[in-house]
């Protein structure tokens, strides 16, 4: 049994939502999202609750309805809270900067990388830290994959681009490993 599926979606004071099939919309404070959910689901709005249904218990309409609910919920939650994804730079001489609608990352390559940031993002510098937002978590999660991309972190010295907080397991380097020569 899909167990997100089941669970509804409460909607927050200043969104609204409507359904036509097979497009659900929803306005917020932050923006407009529109996720298109195709048959065997449908959609119940019952006042400030939203439901995603499905015809029968087939693992093809249980799977859907996971399915669904989620990228509906994301779209809720997208439109009244916005999603961030903060990367930090770490290396020196690394650093990044934005220039218009472009994000210029100097992170140890002849020339700068330049990763153009998408209509309906900000992206923001912090010091050291590169601040990704956006109404659409997906797209958030794919720019900020996109930029770690061009220098992730690596396990000797742990220069490279990285989310704020994510663990890099570091390796010994050839010292660490202890010994002479071979065969001595």
């Amino acid at each position: 049994m899909s167990r997100v599926g089941k669970v509804p979606i409460t909607v927050p004071k200043g969104a609204e939502v409507s359904w036509r099939a097979p497009l659900f919309k929803v306005k917020g404070p932050k923006g407009e999202l529109t996720v298109e959910v195709n048959p065997p689901c449908s959609i119940e709005i019952e006042g400030e609750v939203v439901r995603v249904s499905r015809p029968d218990d087939s693992r093809q309409s249980r799977m859907f309805q996971g399915l669904y609910r989620s990228l509906v919920g994301n779209a809720v939650v997208g439109v009244t809270e916005g999603y961030v994804k903060k990367l930090d730079i770490i290396g020196v001489g690394y650093k990044a900067e934005v220039q218009g609608k472009v994000l210029k990352l100097s992170v140890g390559y002849a020339f700068p990388k330049e990763v153009p940031i998408p209509e309906g993002l900000d992206v923001t510098m912090e010091k050291d830290t590169i601040v990704v937002s956006g109404v659409d978590k997906q797209q958030v999660g794919d720019l900020a994959a996109k930029i770690r991309n061009w220098r992730p972190p690596e396990p000797y010295k742990g220069k490279g681009v990285r989310y704020q907080g994510e663990y890099v397991r570091r390796k010994a380097g050839k010292s660490g490993v202890g010994g002479g020569a071979p065969g001595s």
